[in-house]
């Protein structure tokens, strides 16, 4: 069977199970401790980190990034990209955008720094960071408020790969109950309707040892 290894609260990984739902491609998810360094894990990601996929044929592919595209170019059914040059484009620049840009400013500052950090031998909390994640997420918030209003879905009428990066980035700090959804109203009914989809049960049902979810995280209605 295909095997994803991922950690929890990590948004790359998160992503790639919600695709893997979304196109109903069975997997079994193996929950890989970065921190532990486990030779046989290295060996197949020199980096280190999740996730890593690894296809019924031994085939591994390592890497948020690659592994969407691969699943995206060989389980085509549904389309998640989008149906013309144009949709693809802008659907691949807001999945650019959440995972490089929203990760740097909001969810690296937040859910790295409270859950990770010191896990990986790297001190304590900065509350200096975890400040500033505080004040940036504001913006991203707001510009899905504003995308959603233009369109329905982030990168146009239909749903795509777009929603999946933001919400799996969404969805990790939503757990640390570090989302102010009552100041962004247009943001929380998007993601009010990514909750409702039977892709995110799973991760809906994460339980991190050690750290216990938001009251509101499983809840469709909060």
């Amino acid at each position: 069977m295909r095997t994803l290894y991922h950690y929890w609260l990590c948004p790359f990984s998160r992503k790639i199970r919600l695709m893997l739902h979304e196109k109903k491609l069975e997997f079994q998810p193996v929950v890989e401790r970065i921190w532990e360094h486990r030779p046989q894990f290295v060996s197949m990601n020199p980096e280190g980190l999740t996730p890593v996929f690894v296809e019924d044929d031994g085939k591994v592919i390592a890497n948020g990034y690659p592994i969407a595209e691969y699943l995206e170019e060989i389980y085509y059914d549904p389309p998640l990209l989008g149906d013309t040059s144009t949709q693809r484009a802008e659907t691949r620049r807001l999945v650019a955008w959440f995972d490089e840009k929203f990760n740097m400013e909001v969810t690296h500052n937040l859910v790295f720094e409270k859950t990770m950090k010191r896990k990986m031998g790297l001190g304590g909390p900065d509350s200096g960071v975890i400040r500033a994640g505080q004040t940036n997420i504001h913006d991203h918030l707001a510009y899905i408020g504003w995308l959603v209003d233009q369109r329905n879905w982030l990168s146009g009428h239909h749903f795509s790969l777009a929603d999946i990066t933001a919400a799996a980035h969404l969805s990790c700090i939503d757990y640390l109950d570090n989302v102010p959804w009552d100041k962004h109203p247009e943001a929380k009914e998007w993601y009010t309707r990514m909750k409702s989809r039977p892709s995110f049960r799973a991760i809906l049902q994460d339980t991190v040892p050690g750290i216990t979810p938001a009251a509101h995280y499983m809840d469709l209605d909060f």
